[in-house]
């Protein structure tokens, strides 16, 4: 057989393929049309169950939509599609039928969920965004949304976890590039970063680090006063922490010791959270 021959078997071949198929997706959405809304949203359930990385469910899901527009398994069937889309790691798309879902039914008794679906499917992509910390406080705002509005709902538990986690996870931005700063010697700046994590993101895991990182840049640029502070905040708050031992000895070692001193930004931190003196 010749080349141009197997050619001409293979299109051949393809076009039946193909034309099998819309005949048999013809067929399908015509068995869609003659079934009850409710069935249809069942077969969205089962394929949700069975194949939840496939498409199938979500189609289902909106077939129910748009055959049955004003059916109660519409409004049901809108935030099952987002729970389908983020299930496959659709996330935009799952945000999208969420904020759709909030948009049309905002008081009923499935806007928790649809909130904690938009919520977490910004969360759950704050590991592949790098250094763009755009979605993680577009992350923050929906959680809070949760917290606030349906605090007695079954979400509101699980969303003030992540809140704790993806506020920890700004703040370790902020050191990461505090200590690429160090590392490089440009004190000014790594003392920037550290200083907006011990004063907007003190509650987090990564404040003792942060004011020990503060003693070495301080001491680094001859600022001992500041130095000083900064050590006396970590020892009164986090005296415990391995942190608080370098800071103590790098302190000593140039025969300094952990006091407040001075009149920086530091001092004022000193006088407010040690001191309680807010004036």
């Amino acid at each position: 057989m010749t080349g141009r021959a197997k050619g001409a078997r293979l299109i051949g071949a393809v076009l039946m393929v193909a034309a099998v198929t819309g005949c048999a997706s013809r067929e399908q959405q015509t068995n869609l049309e003659s079934m009850e809304a409710k069935d249809i949203f069942a077969l969205g359930e089962r394929a949700l169950e069975s194949s939840p990385r496939q498409p199938t469910a979500g189609r289902y899901f909106a077939e129910v939509e748009r055959l049955y527009p004003y059916s109660e398994w519409a409004k049901r069937s809108v935030v099952m599609q987002a729970f389908a889309e983020h299930k496959r790691k659709n996330y935009e798309e799952a945000r999208g039928a969420a904020q759709r879902y909030l948009d049309l039914y905002p008081g009923d008794e499935d806007a928790a969920w649809a909130q904690y679906i938009l919520a977490i499917s910004y969360y759950d992509q704050i590991d592949e965004i790098g250094r763009d910390q755009g979605l993680t406080f577009q992350a923050l705002q929906a959680l809070r949304v949760v917290i606030e509005q349906y605090p007695d709902s079954e979400y509101a538990k699980s969303a003030m976890l992540k809140f704790d986690l993806a506020f920890d996870h700004l703040a370790a931005k902020e050191m990461e590039i505090g200590r690429y700063y160090l590392r490089s010697g440009h004190y000014t700046a790594a003392i920037n970063r550290f200083r907006v994590v011990v004063e907007q993101f003190q509650t987090t895991t990564h404040t003792p680090e942060a004011l020990h990182r503060l003693v070495e840049a301080y001491l680094a640029l001859g600022l001992t006063e500041d130095a000083q502070t900064a050590a006396a905040i970590l020892g009164h708050n986090f005296k415990g922490s391995p942190f608080y031992d370098d800071s103590y000895r790098l302190l000593t070692g140039k025969g300094l010791n952990p006091e407040a001193a001075g009149q920086g930004w530091l001092r004022t931190i000193y006088r407010q959270t040690i001191q309680g003196k807010w004036l």
